[in-house]
């Protein structure tokens, strides 16, 4: 395929009627693009493939803060060690002021205590494999699609879609600015919140959430950080106000991320520039000004709305939808580009197999639609419970209470808890129960400490018994997909009602050893024994704190039945942090700390006594 042949027919006119006839045309040049493009280059040399970009690249983007999950397919991808090249600062975990106390507490991917120092660029295994990048998009983006160019994707950047011609679920060719239009067997709008297919096509979007806020923001150089781990890691910062919530990210050694999120209504209430508005949130909060007092500021505010949505259809004919094309969550959970990287992925996939000829298709496309539709749904439930359920929003009182009231939430953490699990923990990964990019014992501990009962520790439903038994009553076996090595494996799974069971990772390792070991003491020995062995290179106190919250959420969705034996010790679950470092844990208002092989250096002044000497 010669896109320059086909536009320069004749005397430097484009001909409207020929077409550039290619297997699969990717709209938009982001990290979705970018997936969807790369990995169909690794494992189908063959396909032509190309990715129209309307901008060029490098240009700048919010959405700087990412999760661990998007680690293995920066890797499948063969990108991850570009990626670590840049330098981008290693997130170790975030800081947070929220929930019901003024007090910060952190949440750590991995605890501070076990994170060794090591040197860049490093390699992704070990300890690396449990953190994520804080990147500075320009840069993030960039390498991305350049890497897309290198593994042969055709990439044009300037490049805007002038027009999509479609014909009912079908679309039959896309045209560009300058004529050129574009035939393919697949197509897929990779083009973000501009959503360019899925408008063109008619696809409406469903917003189900009442939080409908505004993000500010701007760029600084020189800042320092709260919290230095290791060479090259730290913590983001998120920080209550009274109306909204600020959030602190370092994008490099001299580049750091400042923005604030706050309702629609407010700034219109508060009738100020969006200038006046960001620096009127940063003069509330006095850890960032302490770390920004010798910053110089970009100086040029961005603004953009974030309300969350989800597209009401995601698949077509002969067409995907993804990343925030098909949808969009609140970022308060920073789980944007984690739902952007993994559709694509699975996309790539879907395209894969079509283009092996599988049989499966309509049944892939059913499952990828129904899976990202509960994903983004399950984020946007997560990050309403967020924001109605902190007590630092003293001036958004009412827009709090009615969320609470719309869902029916109660402040109480276990029925808190009960409500999170009816959107489902096994959508975001089949292999693990988790929620907005934490694990199950992590959005136990966040239920918590944003409820307002009085609970000094954390309800566990299994510690009321010991001795349990699989239960599978009512449930319909059923296959899901597994996408791996560029191939679709089908996996064994239960349903009841929304509810799923996967048969893989965590949740087969459990149900295989409470069918041989249903009293809860043998259980937890032959798992820690098991565990050890498996991973050697994992830290086995992290995983079987993870098989001790599967065992958890199948105890909760009733895929397990407890007893308890009077004659039989119970157990006790403590995963909050203390001596173990594991977990979310309470931490000191302190800045500037160091660790080294986990362990701290003394830190500077706190923020109250900057303040104090001012």
């Amino acid at each position: 395929m010669c896109r320059e042949f086909i536009s320069y027919l004749g005397v430097g006119v484009v001909s409207e009627n020929a077409a550039v006839k290619v297997d699969v045309v990717i709209v938009g040049g982001g990290p979705s693009g970018s997936t969807v493009g790369t990995l169909l280059k690794k494992y189908r040399p063959d396909l032509e493939v190309v990715i129209l970009e309307k901008e060029k690249f490098p240009r700048e983007h919010v959405g700087e803060s990412q999760l661990p999950a998007i680690g293995p397919i920066l890797d499948e991808m063969g990108v991850w060690e570009k990626v670590e090249e840049a330098n981008f600062p290693i997130k170790i975990g975030g800081t947070y002021r929220w929930g019901t106390s003024k007090e910060l507490w952190a949440f750590e991917f991995l605890p501070l205590s076990k994170f060794k120092d090591e040197a860049r660029p490093a390699q992704f295994k070990g300890q690396r494999v449990f953190t994520a990048f804080q990147v500075e998009r320009a840069r993030y983006d960039k390498i991305l699609l350049d890497h897309a160019r290198e593994m042969g994707v055709e990439v044009y950047e300037e490049t805007m879609v002038r027009n999509v011609d479609a014909a009912g679920s079908e679309i039959k060719s896309i045209t560009t600015q300058d004529g050129t239009r574009y035939e393919a067997k697949h197509f897929v709008d990779c083009s973000g919140y501009a959503g360019v297919l899925r408008k063109a096509l008619g696809v409406k979007i469903d917003v189900p959430s009442k939080l409908k806020n505004m993000a500010v923001w701007d760029y600084w150089d020189n800042a320092d950080w709260a919290i230095e781990v290791g060479v090259g890691g730290t913590r983001v910062e998120v920080l209550s106000i009274s109306a909204g919530w600020i959030w602190f990210i370092p994008l490099g050694p001299t580049r750091t991320s400042i923005g604030y999120i706050c309702p629609v209504e407010h700034y219109k209430k508060m009738s100020m520039k969006p200038e006046e508005l960001y620096q009127h949130a940063i003069a509330q909060e006095p850890r960032v000004q302490e770390l920004i007092k010798n910053a110089k500021q970009d100086g040029e505010v961005r603004t953009t709305h974030d309300w969350s949505y989800v597209s009401e259809k995601m698949v077509g004919d002969n067409w995907f939808l993804t990343g925030e094309s098909a949808g969009f969550a609140d970022p308060i959970l920073a789980g944007g580009m984690t739902l952007a990287h993994s559709s694509a992925r699975e996309v790539a996939y879907i395209i894969l197999a079509d283009f092996e000829e599988s049989k499966e298709i309509t049944w892939l496309k059913k499952r990828y639609e129904e899976t990202q539709t509960r994903r983004i749904r399950q984020y946007i439930r997560f990050a309403d419970y967020w924001y109605f359920a902190n007590g630092q929003f003293t001036d958004l009182e009412d827009l709090t209470k009615e969320i609470a009231a719309s869902e029916g939430l109660k402040m109480n953490s276990k029925e808190a808890f009960r409500w999170l699990s009816l959107g489902g923990f096994t959508d975001e990964d089949f292999f693990l129960p988790g929620l907005g990019g934490l694990d199950l014992v992590a959005v136990k501990e966040v239920a918590r400490r944003l409820s307002k009962d009085t609970d000094s520790e954390l309800e566990w439903e299994l510690t009321k018994f010991n001795t349990f038994k699989l239960n599978l009553t009512g449930a319909k076996k059923e296959t899901m997909p597994l996408y791996n090595g560029g191939e679709i494996h089908k996996i064994e799974a239960y349903r009841r009602g929304n509810k799923l069971l996967p048969a893989i990772g965590q949740f087969k390792i459990v149900m295989e050893l409470i069918a041989k070991h249903s009293d809860i003491t043998q259980f937890m020995q032959v798992a820690e024994a098991h565990l050890r062995n498996a991973d050697k290179h994992i830290n086995s106190s992290v995983t079987l704190q993870q098989c001790v919250a599967t065992l958890e959420m199948m105890l909760v969705d009733g895929w397990v039945n407890g007893k308890y034996n009077p004659k039989r010790p119970r157990i006790t679950v403590d995963f909050t942090g203390g001596k173990t470092d594991q977990g979310i844990r309470d931490i000191p208002d302190e800045l500037r700390v160091h660790y080294h092989d986990g362990i701290p250096e003394a830190a500077s002044e706190t923020p109250s006594e900057a303040a104090s000497e001012k």
